[in-house]
């Protein structure tokens, strides 16, 4: 049976320590705030807003939501983007994505400054991760799992680490981070040939192709470690969730596992607020 890679533990141990920095900064009058930019009310992005207020409030920092209706015209969003990004009290900004089909989205995501863009929304801030400027901020999810293997001490160094799927979203920077500990990188798509023989052999899988239950008995190996980034509806038990990892052949044989969910996604939005401080931090000359 493989251990389990909870991120509750990991969440809740980041939580501790954004907490003490939290008070910290406002002992030195600063608050840290984050802007949250929404067009309409999609359920998956309220649940994620809901998510990211709760732990906001966890540890004593503050927010604010910028909401628009779906039908908002391209100028008026411009302009309420450049808004919440000149608004001196909001230090992180996180727009959910994507944007409703009559809206440029790629014009929108440059308008966030980078110095605010905490989820890695703009090809500025995905310049300053892929040349490895510590003051740029990668995207939340591939964080978070850099967070888990460093929570659970897992080695990184000299390794062989498989990612699959190459988003900028997540693959991409991924394989960025996961170079930055000296790991040796394979990034696979839905092209690569011999596909399961190539993340067998991987030390690290780390599954973001976003297909319910891909990864099966045939892509792993013993003594493999699993992190399934996936959130996919699960075909065999409507109204549930799983991964692209398909758990239950896969769980037997691998050493340890992140498990969807209760995986990854719990501790994206404690990265948030995370790169939301460290924000906060540099601009005010504290980092």
């Amino acid at each position: 049976m493989a251990e389990l890679l909870k991120g509750k533990a990991v969440a809740d141990a980041m939580k501790e320590e954004l907490s003490k920095k939290v008070s910290d900064l406002k002992a030195k009058g600063f608050t840290p705030r984050l802007g949250i930019i929404r067009v309409g009310a999609r359920p998956d992005d309220l649940f994620y807003e809901g998510g990211a207020k709760k732990t906001c409030d966890s540890i004593g920092m503050s927010y604010e939501v910028f909401e628009s209706p779906q039908d908002i015209a391209q100028e008026e969003f411009e302009k309420v983007v450049l808004e919440v990004g000149a608004n001196k009290e909001i230090n992180g900004i996180l727009m959910f994505a994507p944007l409703p089909k009559h809206l440029n989205e790629r014009k929108i995501r440059s308008l966030i400054p980078v110095e605010k863009d905490v989820d890695c929304m703009s090809l500025g801030s995905a310049g300053k991760v892929f040349a490895d400027d510590p003051t740029g901020f990668p995207p939340c999810t591939p964080t978070a799992c850099m967070d888990i293997i460093k929570f659970y001490n897992i080695p990184l160094k000299g390794k062989r680490a498989v990612v699959l799927g190459r988003s900028l979203v997540v693959g991409k920077p991924l394989a960025m981070l996961l170079m930055r500990e000296h790991a040796t990188i394979t990034i696979c798509h839905s092209r690569t040939e011999n596909l399961e023989s190539v993340c067998a052999e991987a030390d690290i899988l780390i599954a973001a192709i976003g297909k319910a239950k891909m990864v099966n008995a045939g892509y792993v190996k013993p003594g493999q470690i699993v992190l399934d980034v996936g959130i996919n509806e699960d075909p065999d038990n409507p109204g549930k969730y799983c991964g692209d990892v398909d758990f239950a052949s896969v769980e037997p044989i691998v050493e340890k596992i992140t498990p969807v969910p209760g995986g990854v996604g719990s501790v994206t939005t404690s990265v948030l607020c995370k790169q939301t401080i460290m924000a906060c931090e540099l601009q005010n000359g504290l980092a």
